[in-house]
């Protein structure tokens, strides 16, 4: 089990954290910004005032592309008048109606640069996140758009970057109105209400670390939205932690009645007479259902009381309720560089990123 000691001693972090990796998760507002004056000097808005797509086409590709792709989906899902496709390489039928987003931070993703290219070729208004070099920014060159990186960090913190490029796309193209300037703001918050010297108590990342640690964290959504952060949070966890966690919507999770028990069994705190040398017994990690909401709602309060009837040992992670006025698009990325810092944190304390091996426990 997790030595709780060792996500409130700021010294020793800091000395494992090596790669700069909390620095890094902090950049998230700055990557917001960055990308937002990226688009400004290409005059994304501008170039891309063509009307009403026949169809969005959403490029997911590994990494943090894929759950940028899932929530920019879920968020447009309510009212979109268009068509959104989520696929990994662009489809057959693309053609000069269309517009095709992508993100990727692997400059020589050889798929992506064919498929890219076969998509400009027929005529689509292109956008690409990513980095200026490689075959992938060349596939579009002078034939598409190109949001270059200005903020450079882990590509498994990369989710900011695209989201935001997604956010103005689509708000471009008047398909989604969100504040993203305002965006940057929530993230700094979030950041520094989740900085290494900030203890466990009072900092909402290391509380939700202590939460997953020594258990299978099952993420829930509520809604669409809470979905596609659990994906992303699972991804976090896995990149940094070693975690492997499950993701569902809620009413799913319903359906796997096995696992379902398993959760409300897993919902009570563990044994503090535990013995982790000999208690162990090489077998998995109880369950810790996480429920993710985003949106708020009668069909969201609806799900809570349903879910809160057969778990209610569960946590409930609505950050609508810690952060006024903000809308869905702040919500989820506030909750996800929230999982992406606990993910963090869970990876320096366990080694699995930064210095080698586990972070030194106090001198006896």
């Amino acid at each position: 089990m997790l030595d709780d000691t060792l996500l409130d001693d700021p010294r020793r972090l800091d000395e494992a954290d090596t790669g700069g990796v909390l620095r890094a998760a902090a950049m998230a507002g700055a990557q917001v910004r960055s990308t937002i004056e990226a688009a400004t000097e290409l005059e994304l808005a501008e170039r891309l005032d063509i009307g009403r797509p026949r169809s969005l086409v959403l490029i997911a590709r590994p990494g943090a592309s894929h759950g940028a792709a899932q929530l920019l989906t879920a968020l447009l899902a309510p009212a979109c008048p268009v068509p959104v496709v989520v696929t990994d390489v662009v489809p057959p039928w693309i053609g000069a109606l269309d517009v095709v987003l992508a993100h990727t931070d692997d400059p020589y993703d050889r798929d992506l640069a064919a498929s890219l290219e076969r998509a400009a070729r027929y005529g689509a208004t292109v956008v690409l996140s990513g980095p200026p070099e490689g075959p992938v920014a060349s596939a579009v060159a002078g034939r598409g758009l190109v949001l270059s990186p200005r903020v450079v960090g882990p590509p498994e913190l990369a989710f900011p970057r695209a989201l935001t490029a997604g956010l103005l796309t689509v708000g471009a193209l008047g398909l989604l109105v969100s504040d993203v300037d305002g965006l940057a703001d929530r993230l700094d918050n979030e950041a520094a209400h989740g900085h290494l010297e900030h203890e466990s108590f009072v900092n909402p990342a290391k509380s939700l670390a202590l939460r997953i640690a020594d258990r299978t964290p099952l993420l829930w959504g509520l809604d669409h939205a809470g979905v596609a952060v659990g994906q992303h949070a699972a991804y976090a966890l896995g990149a940094h932690a070693a975690i492997v966690a499950d993701v569902s919507d809620y009413r799913q999770a319903l359906a796997r009645p096995a696992l379902h028990a398993a959760a409300a069994r897993g919902g009570t705190e563990r044994d503090i007479f535990a013995d982790p040398d000999f208690d162990d017994g090489g077998g998995a990690a109880p369950p810790r259902a996480l429920l993710l909401s985003v949106r708020s709602g009668p069909a969201t309060d609806d799900a809570r009381f349903r879910v809160g009837e057969t778990l209610p040992g569960a946590d409930v992670l609505a950050p609508a309720e810690e952060l006024a006025d903000a809308d869905d698009v702040a919500c989820a990325a506030v909750l996800a560089l929230r999982f992406e810092f606990a993910a963090v944190y869970l990876g320096l304390a366990a080694g699995t990123i930064g210095g080698t091996g586990r972070v030194a426990p106090l001198p006896a």
